[in-house]
């Protein structure tokens, strides 16, 4: 059974309403986590981990602008890093959050290494999953062949179907598990019909994009930040030349190889989450 949690939602600068999960005690001693997901993905991915956790600190989850249950923006254009970011720390503001620890998946981790360089005092430590500075261009490819058209399906049967061929990578041993992926993946739609829970624009400015930016910087502005880098075995997005040359450019950086797992890791694989259960509950 999941952890309980609050449904919370927050004005962003823009009038748009976003929506984050609340799990756990606000007064808790322990650091609180902010869990950022990967780029189509919802607040939902991160229920186990905070089953682990909602004990004995506060979660707090966001949907993304055009997510899950946060407002869809009219303006594609302000589906980008920098408006990300803007809602992320006006949500650490309006929580009051001091110090937190991050845990980012894909997307999220690029989120969480920006951060690094706008919040760095904020950050008592990271926790990246199968992201680094240097994106590879076959998995982007991959990703944004399929986030920019939905694909209705008419029950769930046929979405875990379709789930299962779209992401082969994923590291999910269990029917159960991937009704659950197919759950957070899609909502029911007025015309009976399953659709994906993210607004297609969201594929609009990577393709208008003519190339990934340079985010070493940005790593690098985790020096001083404990930080650990989870890389699925057989990635398309991570590869094991940036995952070794992530560990030159921070030599205190903790690194685990999933095995079997492709881009991403869920987390609740028993190497990923023995590493990042150990990882959050040093702080």
């Amino acid at each position: 059974m999941s952890a309980e949690f609050r449904e919370r939602r927050l004005t962003a600068q823009d009038g748009l309403s976003l929506y984050y999960r609340d799990y756990g005690d606000p007064l808790s001693p322990r650091l609180p986590l902010l869990c950022l997901t990967g780029l189509t993905r919802n607040s939902a991915d991160y229920a186990d981990l905070a089953e682990r956790h909602a004990a004995e600190r506060r979660i707090l989850c966001p949907d993304y602008r055009g997510r899950g249950r946060s407002d869809h923006d009219r303006d594609w254009r302000n589906y980008e890093a920098r408006i990300y970011v803007r809602d992320i720390t006006h949500l650490i503001a309006a929580n009051d959050l001091q110090r937190i620890v991050v845990v980012g998946t894909s997307l999220g981790g690029i989120l969480a290494m920006a951060l690094g360089v706008l919040k760095p005092t904020v950050l008592a430590g990271v926790v990246i999953n199968d992201i680094g500075p240097d994106v590879a261009g076959g998995g982007f490819s991959r990703i944004l062949s399929y986030i920019g058209t939905d694909q209705p399906q008419p029950d769930w049967e046929s979405a875990v179907r379709y789930l299962r061929r779209l992401l082969p990578g994923v590291n999910i041993a269990t029917d159960e598990g991937w009704l659950r992926m197919a759950r957070a993946t899609y909502r029911a739609g007025p015309d009976g019909l399953l659709h994906f829970d993210w607004d297609v624009n969201l594929a609009k400015p990577l393709r208008a994009a003519r190339a990934v930016p340079d985010l070493w910087p940005y790593f690098r502005a985790l020096r001083r930040v404990p930080t650990l880098v989870l890389r699925g075995e057989k990635s398309d997005v991570l590869s094991r030349d940036t995952f070794d040359r992530m560990a030159l450019a921070k030599p205190d950086l903790l690194r685990v190889t999933v095995p079997g797992a492709g881009h991403t890791p869920t987390l609740n694989e028993p190497e990923a989450a023995a590493a990042i259960d150990a990882f959050i509950r040093r702080f």
